[in-house]
């Protein structure tokens, strides 16, 4: 299986050559490596690695909680192959190329875009309480305009009030990245959730940043045509 791994670790020569030769130790096949972040003296990373299924990963996490200064950020399922940000640009071609479908276009890819398990778009009401606990009717509930194939049903979203990129722990501890539109009170939303006691990492900003540009950019393409996916009742 695909498996993401993110560690924090020292931005120091050899560190990312120690932390690589741990995972080829503990059986792990590195297939990609992404560069979060380098910010005083330590840096996080991504790697995308091939597991063997029948093998444990707590011993995985146990020979990279060995190395010093190494800390093990998530470690989650993948779907699909990694890609890097060139694959952004083909996306929003293939959005201009059929704006019809240009909505679900952008909500089918971006999960394996980030490494997450599933993504959404919704209507937020302008009235939306802002407060977790306020209370609240089912018609100023956020609508689904689209939610991709492994999108829970009935998909019930966090408190995603107020509409601007970031990254969000809901319920449960799922890991939501937030990116609004701009538009009719659109939003794109994106998680990722624990599985067989795999901890998913929480979106990196660098991760909201990517998807909030892939929003933008959409919305520019499609313009009136997200106002027009809006659905009657709002």
């Amino acid at each position: 299986m695909l498996l993401r791994v993110r560690v924090t670790l020292p931005d120091r020569p050899g560190a990312l050559g120690q932390v690589a030769r741990t995972l080829g130790v503990a059986g792990a096949d590195i297939v990609q490596v992404v560069v979060l972040e380098r910010l005083g003296g330590r840096a996080v990373d991504d790697f995308s690695v091939v597991w063997p299924g029948a093998a444990r990963v707590e011993r995985l996490l146990a020979g990279l909680a060995a190395i010093p200064g190494v800390q093990v950020d998530g470690v989650w399922k993948a779907i699909g192959a990694p890609v890097s940000g060139g694959h952004d640009a083909e996306l929003l071609a293939q959005v201009a190329a059929n704006p019809a479908d240009g909505l679900a276009t952008l909500v089918d890819a971006v999960p394996g875009l980030l490494a997450a398990d599933w993504a959404a778009a919704a209507f937020v009401p302008a009235d939306w309480a802002a407060r977790a606990d306020a209370p609240r009717t089912l018609d100023s509930e956020p609508t689904i305009a689209y939610a991709s194939w492994r999108a829970p049903t009935p998909l019930q979203l966090p408190q995603i009030t107020p509409l601007r990129a970031r990254p969000l722990i809901g319920p449960e501890s799922t890991r939501y990245a937030i990116a609004p539109f701009g538009r009719a009170g659109l939003v794109l939303v994106v998680a990722r959730t624990d599985e067989d006691e795999l901890p998913a990492a929480a979106f990196h900003i660098t991760e909201v940043d990517r998807v909030a540009q892939l929003v933008r950019a959409a919305a520019v393409i499609l313009g009136d045509r997200l106002d027009a996916a809006v659905p009657s009742a709002l």
